[in-house]
């Protein structure tokens, strides 16, 4: 028997919808804004991040890793390479694979974006006290969690199809 539509868990999830929705609108602008000042689009941004964080990888685990297409994580590598922030390295496992890997300048360029960002967070939590900052990360590790479970790589990708 389906729950009422104005029970309080309905309430409060589509408050969390509200809030969520808002908070990454925000976020998407002022990604790029900020990232954008650095000679990179926001989802280059978030490739060399992922190359920096998580090492070397072929393409396709890219492509998956940041719920792109392979044609357009390909064109923003491309992008990249043309910029130095990343390279083509053979693959230890198969050699006729090839794997992408952030250079030095890929790293630096990683950091620097990262810790600007960071600076930016440090202010807006400063006023908060550890507890309401403990309890924050908390729920929003939660929520990821959650939302990764729910939406594996694959059912994103067939989500996005057409009709």
């Amino acid at each position: 028997m389906p729950k009422p539509k104005n029970d309080q868990l309905t309430q409060d999830a589509e408050e969390l919808h509200e809030a969520l929705n808002q908070l990454v609108r925000i976020y998407q602008f002022r990604d790029r804004d900020r990232i954008c000042c650095y000679d990179v689009s926001v989802t280059q941004c978030y490739a060399v991040e992922t190359l920096a964080k998580k090492g070397a990888m072929r393409l396709q685990a890219l492509a998956e890793e940041m719920f792109l297409d392979k044609s357009t994580a390909s064109r923003v590598i491309d992008a990249l390479e043309r910029k130095g922030y990343v390279s083509r390295i053979e693959d230890d496992e198969d050699r006729r694979a090839v794997k992408i890997q952030t250079t030095d300048a890929g790293r630096k360029l990683y950091e620097k974006i990262r810790g600007d960002l960071i600076a930016e967070e440090r202010v807006m939590i400063e006023n908060l006290s550890a507890e309401a900052r403990q309890g924050a990360l908390s729920l929003l590790r939660q929520i990821t969690r959650a939302t990764e479970k729910r939406c594996s790589v694959q059912s994103c990708a067939e989500a996005r199809q057409p009709g």
